[in-house]
């Protein structure tokens, strides 16, 4: 059985995504399609527009044979550390292949630029790190650096998916998985496009924008499937609420303002002094939005700070991160059609890492992260809504999807 995997949020799953996964099973000629995906906080810093729950069964719904879960660990992380989690857990599922989306679209560029850093990878990373000390984004640290090697006009590294692409195929070169690579093209949207491209594409931005104006799915059903559809409008009527950064501030601003200056420099990414100016922003703004305007600087990106907001509102540390974040220690099953449960149940027993289908208690300390975001993740919603998801995190095993979309 050929599995192929993808490294996912779906934030919410849309019909870009739904291209994804076909051309994924097409190129790869994947019997079984494998998603890593997000939990209840995404790679930018923002809190799921719709639980993890929700975004599996649209991705089984819609073509993924088995999906299971990115820890907290990874998924809250700069592009290194995300794409190496995922990876090693596309491994761990003994994955033959695994494909991800780009603006490039030409895998052959990215085992070039891949090529050239492990060549000059100590050089690479002193011009990233003095790139950012001197006041200059992530992304542009990265393409400076690849064009200071000479091989900036091989892939460009300030496009977001062909830096996720870079890390993932960095993370398999370093971690040896044997796993082949491939890339299909986006199409129509890019990522941070904050209209839709056309009447059936728009970026995840676009729709979650769309989303928090109108607050009704029918604005942005043209665009995603009509699984996705269906539950978007469900979600939206069991919880009331899209989640978003705005029902958050309230526990967020209670966070900054109550604790001191040294046990915000404890919690993970507070670096630089900046827990000075997350407070006075905190003290002085009403609203999320604002204070975001107040701290953002060339220096510290949306992203960042937003990545930042999330292990404050968390109260992740720096030392829960050093301990975790090496290597995925437990694979969280989400969901599963009866492929997926066969391929998985052909491959269990060499998996590497305890394969959790139930919340277990015996896991300890291993998923205390993931266990205190789904709790955080909860706290806006009313008593019936926080029950509910909880009670679905904690006592409920994987979901059995029906028939995919084909």
């Amino acid at each position: 059985m050929i599995s192929t995997g993808i490294i996912v949020e779906y934030n919410p799953f849309h019909n870009g995504h739904l291209h994804h996964i076909r051309e994924a099973r097409r190129l790869t000629g994947a019997d079984c399609i494998i998603a890593v995906m997000s939990g209840y906080f995404m790679q930018r810093g923002e809190p799921a527009l719709v639980s993890k729950w929700a975004r599996a069964e649209m991705a089984v719904l819609c073509g993924a044979d088995l999906v299971v879960e990115l820890p907290y660990a990874f998924a809250v992380q700069q592009a290194e550390s995300f794409g190496s989690g995922g990876i090693a857990i596309l491994d761990a599922l003994q994955c033959r292949n695994f494909c991800f989306g780009s603006e490039s679209g030409d895998i052959e560029k990215f085992r070039r630029a891949v090529s050239v850093l492990l060549k000059n990878e100590s050089v690479f990373n002193t011009y990233v790190r003095c790139g950012m000390k001197n006041g200059i984004s992530y992304p542009q640290a990265l393409a400076n650096s690849l064009n200071k090697l000479g091989a900036g006009d091989v892939l460009d590294l300030s496009s977001p998916n062909n830096i996720l692409g870079f890390h993932y195929m960095l993370a398999a070169a370093k971690q040896n998985t044997g796993m082949e690579a491939f890339t299909v093209a986006r199409k129509s949207a890019q990522h941070h496009d904050e209209a839709f491209a056309d009447e059936t594409i728009a970026s995840a931005t676009a729709i979650r924008k769309t989303l928090m104006r109108d607050n009704d799915p029918a604005s942005i059903r043209t665009v995603v499937p009509k699984q996705s559809y269906a539950l978007l409008t469900r979600c939206l009527k069991e919880t009331g609420t899209f989640h978003h950064w705005g029902i958050y501030w309230p526990f967020l601003r209670y966070r900054l303002i109550s604790a001191s200056h040294e046990e915000l420099r404890n919690i993970y990414e507070v670096e630089e002094g900046i827990e000075y100016r997350l407070k006075k922003a905190a003290i002085a703004a009403d609203d999320f939005e604002s204070f975001m305007k107040k701290v953002k600087t060339k220096r510290y990106t949306w992203t960042r700070i937003q990545r930042m907001c999330t292990h404050i509102l968390t109260n992740t540390t720096k030392d829960e991160m050093k301990r975790h974040a090496a290597k995925p220690e437990y694979i969280r099953l989400l969901a599963m059609n009866e492929k997926g449960r066969a391929y998985l149940h052909r491959i269990k027993k060499n998996v590497p890492v305890p394969v959790v289908s139930k919340f277990s208690a015996s896991l300890g300390p291993l998923i205390e992260l993931d266990s205190r975001a789904a709790q955080i993740y909860a706290l806006p919603l009313t008593k019936n809504g926080r029950d509910n998801l909880l009670h679905r995190e904690y006592s409920r095993p994987p979901l059995m999807v029906g028939e995919p979309l084909r």
